[in-house]
């Protein structure tokens, strides 16, 4: 198979490729030679720009292309009229914040959609993200209909991820001692595994697989707790869970999911609940969490120390907690729990 990807040396679209050469397929790249350009020398590479310059591609053919990178529905569009007759499927990489009710249980791909204020701004940004994405799988469906599969992430979780979310927990119960662990012992949470992820796009791509999916994981219920607990093992040290919940830390002004990741509060807690059935009998898989988080864990400590920030449009991904901070909120924790009541 020809296999087109358009990006290919940042996070998914680079394991994308790992997946697709392991298989035996034969990958051109579309980007604009920026983030890690050294990757992959054996691979074709064409030069371009998403966003007004997609001279590279035209008079060309492949059988698929893999879009991990599309945001704004004009650069969106314009991809997809280029290759509309250049490839026989379209598969676009989206996200469960699509959805425009996050409170609701295991969402489906048919619940409704986010939407834009009219004369909104084609800006990425926090707020905007998500109904972005929303209309970016409109303009695929358009174009390519039964020849287009819309993926609707997680979180995705693994190495060379660009922000702290992955690396964070194994890293952090790897040092031991009094860790922050965050809600309920018995929350659940869901991830992929990046590798998975990438691995279920090529099988999408080889059996033509087209439709709407949400692709999250695993495909059991995963608590925080057994989360932590996996990361404990792993690492074989002495961390000693303290478990604080919602209240405190939303009073405390705790970032969700950025500072701390995998934690949202209880009316974000639906997308713990996304409802994967489609894309399970679809052929995707999961390999243990166990194996993931030694994975990331071997990969973080070839980065270098310090926090990590990363640019992405006009949102600004801060790190994860630092340790500071964390002890700030152990201290006030305790003291909390052994302060005399009010009277």
């Amino acid at each position: 198979m020809k296999l087109l990807i358009l990006g290919g040396t940042l996070y998914l679209g680079r394991h994308g490729v790992d997946a697709a050469l392991a298989r035996g397929h034969e990958v051109t790249l579309f980007n604009r030679g920026r983030t890690s350009p050294e990757l992959f020398p054996k691979v074709e590479h064409l030069r371009g720009d998403r966003d007004g310059d997609l001279d590279a591609l035209r008079g060309r053919r492949w059988d698929a292309v893999l879009d991990p990178s599309g945001y704004l529905p004009r650069v969106v569009r314009d991809s997809c009229a280029l290759l509309r007759d250049a490839v026989e499927l379209y598969i676009f990489v989206s996200s469960i914040n699509v959805y425009a009710d996050p409170t609701k249980q295991a969402i489906v791909e048919s619940d409704a959609l986010a939407t834009l204020p009219p004369g909104t701004p084609e800006k990425l940004r926090g707020e905007t993200y998500g109904p972005l994405k929303a209309l970016c799988e409109r303009e695929v469906l358009a174009t390519f209909g039964h020849r287009g599969a819309v993926v609707r992430s997680g979180l995705i979780f693994g190495p060379h991820d660009a922000t702290d979310r992955s690396s964070y927990w194994p890293r952090r119960v790897e040092e031991g001692g009094e860790v922050l662990a965050p809600g309920g012992r018995e929350r659940g949470v869901q991830l992929i595994d990046v590798r998975d992820l990438a691995t279920w796009l090529v099988h999408l791509a080889e059996t033509r697989s087209v439709g709407v999916f949400n692709a999250t994981g695993p495909d059991y219920r995963l608590t925080m707790e057994r989360f932590l607990e996996t990361c404990r093992q792993v690492t074989n040290s002495d961390a000693r869970f303290v478990w604080m919940d919602e209240a405190f830390l939303l009073e405390q002004e705790v970032g969700p999911y950025s500072e701390l990741p995998l934690w949202v509060p209880e009316r974000l807690h639906a997308f713990a609940t996304v409802n994967c059935g489609r894309a399970l009998a679809a052929g995707l898989r999961f390999r243990p969490l166990a194996d993931s988080i030694r994975d990331v864990l071997e990969w973080s400590r070839t980065l270098p120390p310090g926090p990590r920030t990363m640019q992405w449009g006009e949102v600004s991904i801060p790190p994860a907690m630092r340790r500071e901070r964390e002890a700030e909120l152990l201290r006030a924790w305790h003291a909390r729990a052994v302060a005399p009541p009010k009277t």
